[in-house]
């Protein structure tokens, strides 16, 4: 059986396979990360942690705490939050990093946590980011994170993969930013939504190491899980560059290694010779499966922005440029492109000049040794002297707090990853995305613009849908208690991008009082009020393509489940929506045949449907029959039964540590 890059690593990291199997896209596995790393959230993960009778992480090694969310926040309250945070983590030995070390998934990086070729999550959407240097980053939520505390791993369902080819060459000027702005305005209809990505080409060699982190970071806001670079001597040379500069500073932020032979735990020379000779049994196989392919021209791409207000939105700078658009302030940070060779392109741009009237512009490193190695190469003071406000190493306005948000009615043009409304300040304020070297000269001109002259070219881009490879299922092993076959009456709800709004409504969520019963009454109420009438206890509910979207809340997930439906079949579901209904021992199946054939069949525009159609689902054959027409499923593999049987990942983690 073939595999890509993701399936390998998701092999080496899977627990409790069965002899000879091989993992593929689709299946349920059980997870043992190498590492796990949780930032200002440290904080709501500990109590999740202590509920289910922990008392000790599984392994301390695998667990990374790291300050950087609200670091410019001295009160007395959230220093009071840090210093518990830190007290805790030192009692059961995670490597902890203070506030002022840097944005936690920098240090992932710089720290040797994200290593190429290992599997490496976090409780942060943009973990996505390690991809860029070869390792499988995806995130997690906080149950999951207090799971792998507790037990050293989680259940996890490999994603769809898609293929990104990337060709040809760089234009001078152009950035990994704009590359990934480019990629996500031009396939704006989310077409990788919920996919990981593994990027290949001739175009790859084209990149650095930087270049590919912020491309893998910014694959969170395309829609995706995960953004895979290949590993190759661009990796290799970056790390032992890393390991030089790691001899050089000694071991005065990191952990020492158990032997206490003085070496760094993870950054050495023995652990990357170990790399190299492994590297060949990272390459996908010849022929591996992906489900979508999509090839895009390096030349063909331009300075761009995004924006305003919308990754989806994408423009040339040179098109903008001619718009006039004047801007208030201007920010260089954020763990998508504040890096050395970031401050070292805008320092480039503002060497002798300054920061227009009437713009501010601010700038924090992604580390303090960034800053460091910044401010001792002289591109650090280029900036300060351009007029530059500098911050401290950490997330600030990219995310809305501290010092320089935009207020009402301003626009702001940003190096950061996200451009969401009110994200960085107002939710009357423009925000646009753009690179380093942009953001630089926009600071200096006042407006959005770019000193090279381009020509304005297309983007030339492709994508293709590849059909699934139908491949011989063995027999699932069923687990007691788990159903060998489960049938209900379906009820179709077709709205795609039912978000969890409309599934649970919010001016329920923190409603302490409700009952059970009482999420089963509401569930649905905002998408359709006839809900509640028309489902029965035993049904099993399909619904449309990215369902669950939205936010978090896992009472979306447990309301149906209180309101007696046996689980949910979707064209494709929200990956938050899933962990969640997991997480609370909820199944949700992906079947996005079934649910085009029924958008084909029900077209009367009903919001809620009786379709008077029975199923019945095999689990050990992965098959439903659903009237006349068979439907093949992924495998539940124990992992995912386990978690229904004992009725949620909190109580699974309970089983595991009272053995």
């Amino acid at each position: 059986m073939l595999q890509n890059i993701v399936e390998k690593i998701a092999q080496r990291f899977a627990v409790g396979l069965e002899a000879e199997t091989l993992v593929n896209s689709g299946d349920f596995i059980s997870i043992k990360p190498a590492h796990v790393m949780t930032h200002d959230n440290t904080g709501a993960v500990i109590p999740k942690f202590k509920s289910i009778g922990a008392t000790k992480l599984a392994n301390p090694r695998q667990v990374v705490h790291t300050l950087d969310h609200n670091i410019q926040d001295t009160s007395e309250k959230n220093l009071e939050k840090y210093k518990n945070i830190e007290a805790f983590s030192n009692s059961v030995g995670a490597d902890f990093y203070p506030a002022g070390r840097g944005i936690g998934h920098q240090i992932m990086i710089e720290e040797g946590y994200a290593w190429p070729g290992t599997m490496v999550v976090a409780s942060d959407s943009h973990s996505n980011m390690y991809g860029g240097i070869g390792a499988l980053g995806t995130p997690i939520v906080r149950t999951d994170a207090a799971s792998i505390w507790a037990t050293g791993r989680t259940w996890w369902q490999i994603p769809p993969i898609a293929k990104v080819t990337l060709t040809g060459n760089l234009q001078n000027g152009v950035t990994g930013k704009d590359v990934i702005i480019a990629l996500a305005g031009y396939f704006n209809k989310d077409e990788v939504l919920n996919h990981i990505i593994e990027f290949a080409g001739d175009g790859v060699k084209e990149l650095s190491l930087d270049k590919r982190l912020t491309i893998a970071n910014m694959t969170t806001e395309w829609g995706a899980l995960g953004g895979v670079f290949p590993i190759d001597e661009v990796t290799t040379e970056w790390i032992a560059k890393r390991i030089e500069k790691v001899k050089i500073r000694g071991l005065q932020s990191v952990p020492s290694d158990a032997d206490g032979n003085g070496e760094h735990p993870r950054m050495n020379d023995a652990r990357l010779q170990t790399l190299k000779d492994d590297m060949q049994n990272l390459q996908p196989d010849a022929n591996a499966y992906y489900a979508k392919e999509i090839t895009i021209s390096l030349t063909s791409i331009e300075p761009t922005v995004a924006g305003p207000n919308s990754v989806k939105l994408m423009n040339t700078v040179s098109a903008l440029s001619k718009q006039d658009i004047k801007i208030n302030k201007a920010y260089l940070l954020s763990c998508t492109n504040s890096r050395a060779e970031d401050i070292s392109e805008a320092a480039k741009i503002m060497k002798g000049k300054k920061v227009a009237d009437g713009v501010e512009f601010y700038v924090a490193a992604a580390s303090n040794e960034v800053q460091a190695e910044t401010e001792q190469n002289g591109d650090w003071q280029i900036l300060l002297d351009a007029g530059a406000t500098p911050l401290p190493p950490g997330c600030g306005p990219c995310i809305g707090l501290g010092a320089g948000l935009l207020e009402d009615n301003e626009v702001g043009i940003s190096a950061t990853n996200r451009n969401f409304k009110g994200r960085m300040g107002s939710p009357t304020a423009l925000a646009y995305l753009a690179s380093p070297a942009v953001v630089a000269a926009s600071a200096i001109a006042g407006k959005i613009t770019f000193e090279e002259n381009y020509s304005n070219s297309n983007i030339s881009a492709d994508i293709k849908v590849i059909p699934k490879v139908e491949k011989e299922i063995a027999e699932v092993k069923i687990i007691d208690g788990f159903p060998e076959t489960m049938e209900g009456n379906l009820l179709f709800c077709p709205q795609d991008n039912l978000n969890t709004d409309g599934i649970y409504p919010g001016k329920y969520t923190y409603n302490d009082d409700f009952t059970p019963e009482d999420q089963g009454r509401v569930v649905m109420e905002n998408y359709d009020p006839e809900f509640g009438k028309i489902v029965k206890t035993g049904d099993i509910l399909v619904g449309g393509f990215n369902f669950g979207s939205g936010s978090s809340r896992e009472q979306a997930a447990t309301a149906l489940k209180h309101r007696g439906v046996q689980l949910v079949i979707t064209g494709s579901a929200s990956q938050t929506y899933m962990r969640n209904a997991f997480n609370n021992g909820f199944l949700v199946l992906e079947v996005p045949e079934l649910v085009n054939e029924f958008k084909n069949k029900f077209t009367d525009n009903k919001l809620t449907i009786e379709t008077k159609i029975k199923a019945k689902i095999d689990f050990k054959k992965s098959k439903i029959i659903a009237g006349d027409s068979e439907y093949s499923i992924s495998p539940v593999g124990t992992a995912a039964q386990e978690l229904i049987v004992v009725g949620g990942l909190e109580n699974w983690v309970k089983k595991e540590i009272s053995k």
